[in-house]
């Protein structure tokens, strides 16, 4: 029986792998001196006094990701390079999009060091090029450290995949060691939970071991 909740939290590492490969891909193509910027905005203001440039109706694309937002904000000061976005958010990266009321990427020098997704809730879903599952996550919060390696789902989070489901709230996911960790409150209301689904082949296997039992 215990290899059920295993299998689920299985599941739910190689759903944040699929996430994390993403955010890796991210990573790559939000190179600032790497790939050419393509921006589109209905309208691009400049604050001289904090070195911000106001974009409105924004499409940003580099590489194969794209971010559509209602409003943009790019601050160049100093070494570190900071990009706020809000209003109906739309990240797409590869294979995976992620939606959400608010996005903010670092970046130092023009590689990105740090990105904090936030929505009520954010969403993040992506289809594995293997298979016809749908991975689907949300969350209050999603940050990425891409220094240290590590994703971070708070509040709420939640992890579905073919009908299995995870849900914590507060995942931490490492990419290098691929290593999940969920962790509560200590709360009734806040304790880590797993629904499993079992496969049709699982089910007729099941059924064919309570007939063999019968029989005998």
């Amino acid at each position: 029986m215990k290899s059920k909740p295993l299998k689920s939290l299985r599941l739910a590492a190689a759903a944040l792998a699929l996430l994390a490969t993403t955010a890796s891909a991210q990573d790559r193509d939000l190179d600032l001196s790497r790939l050419p910027w393509d921006i589109n905005a209905e309208t691009a203001d400049f604050d001289g006094e904090s070195a911000t440039i106001i974009y409105t109706g924004l499409r940003f694309s580099q590489g194969t990701t794209s971010i559509e937002a209602d409003e943009g904000r790019a601050n160049n000061r100093d070494r570190e390079r900071v990009w706020q976005f809000s209003g109906n958010v739309t990240i797409t990266v590869n294979n995976g999009e992620i939606k959400c009321d608010s996005a903010v990427l670092h970046f130092d020098g023009s590689a990105l060091s740090q990105a904090v997704v936030k929505g009520s809730p954010a969403s993040f879903e992506v289809r594995r090029l293997d298979a016809d599952d749908v991975t689907y996550a949300e969350a209050a919060q999603l940050q990425y450290d891409v220094r240290n390696g590590t994703i971070e789902f708070s509040g709420e989070a939640t992890i579905t995949e073919s009908g299995n489901q995870i849900s914590a709230p507060l995942f931490v996911y490492n990419i290098t060691e691929r290593r999940i960790n969920a962790d509560s409150d200590g709360s009734e209301d806040s304790r880590v939970r797993i629904i499993y689904t079992p496969t049709d082949d699982e089910i007729e296997a099941l059924d064919d071991r309570e007939q063999d039992v019968e029989n005998e």
